[in-house]
Parts: structure tokens; sequence; C-alpha cells
């Protein structure tokens, strides 16, 4: 059973739902680079991830974790425990987020929310594992090394020139963290993840 996976989401969800409703916990919570680099509220490198926009922005991230979350944990449990794999999600949020915070450490119009970060980590780890397997985008099947190539491409590309109010840069960050904390895991997976590369099977 991939506990550490449902308590991730347990968490989020109540905290988000919190957060909807109460503006004072949502300031305190949400990334405010002046209030880290001034007040040394540290803290929110991480608790921002437990903060959404609004529902839909919740739902998508949470559906995410709970279907490869539960795919990767138990080959991180096996090699780091429970207590591993929940570190990994939350240094993911962390790591995901820092190149935003140091862009942005003096600029007090900016905030960020929301755990998309962590979840591009826990996705591209398993992405290494099931290169060929089918991730359902707007209900049409894609081979998930393909939403994978796409996904960069685009975070890029939206990084640069968007203006959609989303933070491509924690994704794209949070991507490369997943795929280079899993290879420092298992180093095997590189290799594992190049032979299933060369044999396709969607399923």
């Amino acid at each position: 059973m991939p506990i550490a996976t449902f308590l991730l989401i347990g968490v989020t969800v109540l905290v988000s739902w919190q957060a909807f409703n109460n503006r004072v916990l949502l300031d305190r919570l949400i990334l405010w680079p002046p209030a880290i680099d001034r007040n040394r509220q540290y803290d929110r490198l991480v608790t921002h991830g437990f903060i959404h926009a609004d529902g839909q922005h919740l739902l998508f991230n949470m559906i995410t974790l709970f279907f490869f979350g539960r795919a990767i944990e138990p080959v991180f449990v096996e090699k780091i425990g429970l207590v591993g794999f929940i570190a990994f999600y939350l240094s993911a949020i962390v790591i995901a987020i820092l190149p935003t915070y140091m862009n942005h450490r003096h600029d007090s119009g900016y905030r960020s929310l929301g755990a998309s970060g962590a979840v591009s980590a826990v996705l591209f780890s398993y992405i290494l594992f099931a290169p060929w397997s089918l991730i359902y985008v707007f209900f049409l099947p894609v081979p998930a090394v393909l939403y994978a190539v796409a996904y960069i491409g685009y975070s890029i590309w939206m990084d640069r020139h968007g203006t959609d109010n989303v933070n491509h840069s924690a994704h794209l960050w949070g991507a490369a963290y997943g795929v280079m904390f899993t290879l420092l895991l298992e180093p095997d997976v590189l290799g594992l993840f190049m032979q299933r590369l060369m044999q396709p099977s969607f399923r």
C-alpha cells in the first residue's frame, strides 16, 4: 500500500482546502521571495507546495501524484524507506522552486504556489522505469517518453515566452531533479531505460 503517496495527497488536499478560504493562511504559506530574503521564512520553500490556486489546480496535481506516486513509491521504499520517499518529494518541492526564488528574490510582487515541481519529479522518475507506458492527456493515450519530450519542450518555450502565469521553470527543475535523484538511487535504471526504449511496448 502506497502509504506515503496517500499521506502526501491527504495533507496537500487538507492544507489547500483550508487556504482556499483563509487568506491569512495562504499569504503565510505561499512562496513570496522577500519574506524569505528579509524575514528568513525559509519554510515557504516547502509550504508553497501544499497550497494551490484553485480546485482544478489541486485536482490535476493530486491525480497525477496518485497514479505515478503509487507506481514508484515501492521502488523508493525498498531503497530508502518510507521516510526516504517523503524526503524525496519534499526536497523536490525545494529544488524545483530554488531557481525561481533566486530570480525573484527581490521582487515583492512575485508569488508562486502549487505542488507541480514535486509532481513533475515523481512523473519523470516513473518515466525512467516505464518509457512506453501510456499517459492519458485529455483522454488521449500518449507514450510516456513522447509525453516527456513534449512536456520539456513546451515548458522551455513557455518559460521563455509564456504569459499564462504558470511557473514552468519549476516544472523543468522538478523533472530534472526526479531523473537525477532516481539515477543516484538506482544507477541501473539508465540501462534499463535504454533497453526498454529500444523495445516499444504500449500498455
